[in-house]
């Protein structure tokens, strides 16, 4: 018996790709009881409730079971206590559509389901007449047999159009393998410029003397179209001239939902939106161009933020900002960060930071912001104080998510005092770096990876300042494992050195240091470096001109929000560039526990040197932040 699937038990098995197909059950709900074979099942009782649900399910597919447990509406009218007889027929009544679509999307055609209260059909019970009490409640369900496809067609397709792998003669008919084709189908003519793509007709017909699936689906493909005119609606205070021009919107080139993304993009980093939608006109316009629609809402101008970082030997770090987001009304953001480290540090002074910054989006392209920005700091370390300034022009390129560059343009005064006198530094840099990140989430990676190179190339503009450039690279990788990646293995190597000048010509903080929360945890902050510099005492302890550092962490996770994390560092700091000349090492370990917020994890950690460095005698440092060590 063939049989055209036309009742409303799948109807939205296409209508994502813009189809009107309908389904029929191919069995029926029953109050008679049902032949099982193989039959598996469990009584899910509720200490706290006084309902026991009963699941049987018939056949040899066990993955059934889970499925049908975790669709029903019954399991959870009696997890959150809706259990009266009223709420129990509610459910019982809605179970029997959800648990069919489980049966379709499991290929099974030909399902009888019996859900009975108290012995009781309750396809039976008119819904004004639920008994006041349910006690025992049983969902019987026999799958019968899985139906395969004898013919799985689909066009015209585009090319490159990925297609589930049972959708083919032969494969198990999944009423969601369908709708992936088809959908799948839609987007695969859209992204080749056919933005009016869309499903035209299908014929999805049941037999079931053969228990097989005949599935046609006709896809319409539409005209070829390119981006035609902006409009935008919703803003405020915002210039629209500047909101063009952060959008970078594509008119006139062919239509690709990724550049509409991209528009999406850009204006969600502007930061100046709180709300984004892009509406694509209904009908296609002259020359077969596509209007689209803009419509955004303004964020509050104004943001406030701060964070802390603490370190048993290194002290507390507090740091703040104000931020204004659309200072002249152009998406240009005002920032002003404030921060004092080193508050009870038992080995220096502690340090103060103040910034101002302001940034501009789509200056040159849409993906290109530019800014200006004045740093001051003071920094009294154990073996040195610092007093700099800097003020630069630069730009940042995001061409995607993964990929940020950034180039400026800086002049920097500087002046340290140490045990062998005051030095100056006057110099002109041109920083520049690149950073590709794949992690799946920055705060708390499970996989991926992380990489980044710099340079400052600097020119000295007296004698005592060198000429030469500061060379840096940086990779992380992760890699998780277990039930639900309850595992993670993290990895970060670190690597610089200077080229040019001899080390007492280079500004003090272009050296390199190990030690502390973001080397070698377990040492002290800045506590290895190298002794080359003379001094009316002997040598005077810098930075170093080259750096390794390693870093090795397995995270455990071992409660939802709970985690456990083990960790090794080491580094060593070389006196001269490429490597060489005197050097020294540090190596440190410990275990740390996480805890998951909102905001990324809140961080404390435990270590103690193992060898090298400051740390033969021993000693345990604490650290505690917000957001994994890396």
């Amino acid at each position: 018996m063939k049989r055209l699937l036309t009742a409303g038990a799948a109807a939205a098995l296409l209508v994502a790709a813009g189809a009107g197909v309908v389904m029929a059950q191919s069995g029926s709900s029953s109050s008679s009881s049902s032949p099982f074979s193989g039959l598996f099942g469990g009584s899910d009782g509720n200490d706290a409730s006084p309902v026991d649900i009963d699941f049987q399910i018939g056949g040899r597919d066990d993955d059934i079971l889970p499925l049908v447990r975790t669709t029903s509406l019954l399991v959870s009218a009696q997890a959150e206590g809706r259990v009266t007889g009223q709420d129990m027929l509610a459910a019982a009544r809605g179970d029997y559509a959800r648990i069919l679509g489980v049966l379709y999307d499991q290929g099974y055609y030909s399902g009888l389901i019996d859900i009975k209260l108290d012995g009781v059909e309750a396809a039976q019970i008119a819904p004004l007449d639920a008994p006041k009490i349910v006690r025992k409640v049983v969902v019987s369900v026999d799958p019968g047999p899985r139906f395969r496809y004898s013919r799985a067609e689909i066009g015209p397709l585009a090319p490159k159009t990925d297609l589930p792998n049972d959708y083919r003669a032969g494969g198990v008919a999944r009423t969601g393998d369908m709708k992936t084709a088809a959908t799948n189908s839609v987007s695969a003519w859209r992204d080749v410029g056919y933005a009016k793509a869309a499903v035209s007709d299908t014929q999805i017909i049941a037999d079931h003397a053969t228990n097989e699936i005949d599935s046609r689906i006709a896809l319409t493909p539409g005209p070829s179209l390119r981006f035609g005119e902006l409009t935008i609606r919703g803003y405020e205070r915002m210039d629209p001239r500047r909101l063009r021009k952060i959008a970078g919107f594509p008119e006139g080139q062919r239509f690709d939902p990724e550049k509409l993304e991209d528009v999406r993009k850009r204006l969600r980093r502007s930061g100046v939106f709180s709300a984004i939608t892009l509406t694509e006109a209904d009908y296609v316009g002259p020359d077969n161009t596509l209007d689209v629609d803009l419509q955004v809402v303004e964020q509050k101008l104004r943001r406030i933020g701060g964070g802390f970082e603490f370190s048993s030997t290194d002290g507390l770090a507090l740091t703040g900002y104000w931020m204004h987001r659309n200072l002249l009304r152009g998406g240009e953001r005002l920032r002003v960060d404030a921060g004092i480290t080193d508050i009870g540090s038992q080995d220096s002074g502690q340090d103060y930071n103040l910034g101002v910054r302001l940034d501009r989006p789509a200056t040159i392209t849409a993906d290109t912001t530019g800014y200006v920005e004045a740093i001051v700091k003071s920094e009294q370390e154990e073996d040195y104080d610092l007093k700099s300034g800097t003020f630069g022009l630069g730009f940042t390129y995001l061409p995607n998510d993964d990929l940020t560059a950034d180039i400026a343009l800086q002049f920097r005064a500087l002046r340290v005092d140490d045990e062998s006198g005051r030095t100056n530094f006057r110099l002109f840099a041109l920083p520049m770096s690149i950073i590709y990140d794949k992690r799946d989430e920055p705060t708390d990676a499970k996989r991926g990876y992380w990489v980044s190179g710099g340079m400052i190339p600097f020119f000295g503009l007296q004698d005592e300042t060198g000429t030469g450039a500061q060379i840096t690279s940086e990779g992380r990788a992760y890699y998780s494992f277990g039930a639900d990646d309850k595992f993670t293995l993290a990895g970060r190597a670190r690597l610089g050195t200077v080229v040019g000048p001899e080390i007492d010509e280079v500004p003090r903080d272009y050296l390199f240091y190990s030690g502390g929360g973001g080397t070698v945890r377990g040492h002290s902050f800045e506590s290895l470096g190298v002794e080359v510099i003379d001094g009316p005492d002997g040598p005077v302890k810098t930075g170093g001109m080259s750096v390794v550092t390693l870093t090795a962490e397995a995270r455990i996770q071992v409660r939802e929000k709970i985690g456990l994390a083990l960790f090794a560092d080491a580094g060593r700091v070389w006196a001269d560039e490429a490597f060489s000349g005197q050097n020294g090492w540090q190596a440190g370990a410990g275990a740390g526990i996480r805890y998951k917020t909102p905001i990324g994890p809140l961080r404390f950690d435990l270590a103690t040197p193992v060898g090298g460095g400051d740390g033969d005698s021993g000693g345990v440092q604490v650290y505690i932040g917000l957001g994994q060590a890396f």
